[in-house]
């Protein structure tokens, strides 16, 4: 057996033939299901396309580089899931573009943050960390709180997301500028529709000022329905792809 590695290892010609057959059999086995396969993520019930204001505070989340220090992805590890909750699921970041699974923790993991505080903490949060979390490095964002929320643009942003294969309908896209508004005021007449397209959809006034739509809306709206549409309770795992 060793002299056949020797003659393996002392043949450059038969090593690079050998090599090259090597990655072309794993490659193959690699590839060739992805070619029959309809999509390599299994569909979860309660996954959909973030609404515009969730949309639009995803944006400014990137914009202001939080994904440096938070990441989105709970791994399937034992001190992970009593931390953070159930493991993440592909189909949970299936509309992500970018994802942000993140593997840097300065902060804590955010893929189930979701309900977990109040509107309320959230503004605290953001405006000053450590009056909320006396240990806290993270800056404040004082300034997303007096800064108007843009929305002449939103119906291109879902249209552009249409492009990568996000199913916003032409009824999603009609309707997003008024969307974006109403799921920030709970007392408009949209509120309601906003929930009928965006099943699971927070409607709140997210930073309490029902005077003016802010980036701060946008982005606790965001971070309020992150890790909230999949029912772990009653998710099982499709036989394919345990």
């Amino acid at each position: 057996m060793a002299f056949k590695h020797d003659v393996i290892e002392k043949n450059s010609i038969l090593l690079l033939v050998l090599i090259l057959l090597v990655v072309s059999v794993g490659g193959l086995v690699e590839i060739a299901p992805l070619f029959y396969l309809e999509s390599t993520i299994e569909k979860v019930k309660g996954m959909r396309p973030y609404s515009p204001l969730e949309l639009a505070g995803r944006n400014i989340y990137i914009r202001e580089g939080c994904y440096n220090c938070h990441s989105q992805m709970v791994r399937p590890l034992r001190d992970e899931e009593e931390r953070y909750g159930h493991y993440s699921l592909a189909a949970e970041s299936m509309y992500d573009h970018p994802f942000q699974w993140g593997s840097k923790r300065t902060g804590p993991d955010l893929a189930r943050v979701g309900g977990r505080y109040s509107d309320g903490w959230h503004v605290a949060h953001m405006a000053d960390p450590r009056s909320v979390v006396p240990e806290s490095i993270m800056p404040g964002y004082p300034f997303l709180a007096q800064t108007p929320l843009r929305t002449d643009d939103i119906a291109a942003h879902l249209s552009t997301n249409v492009l990568i294969g996000v199913p916003y309908s032409d009824a999603m896209i009609e309707m997003a500028r008024q969307d974006i508004v109403a799921q920030a005021d709970p007392d408009s007449d949209g509120a309601e529709a906003v929930t009928e397209r965006y099943p699971g959809a927070v409607v709140s006034n997210f930073d309490g000022n029902a005077a003016k739509l802010t980036e701060l809306d946008a982005v606790i709206a965001y971070l309020q329905v992150l890790g909230t549409l999949v029912d772990f309770e009653a998710y099982e795992p499709e036989a394919n792809y345990r």
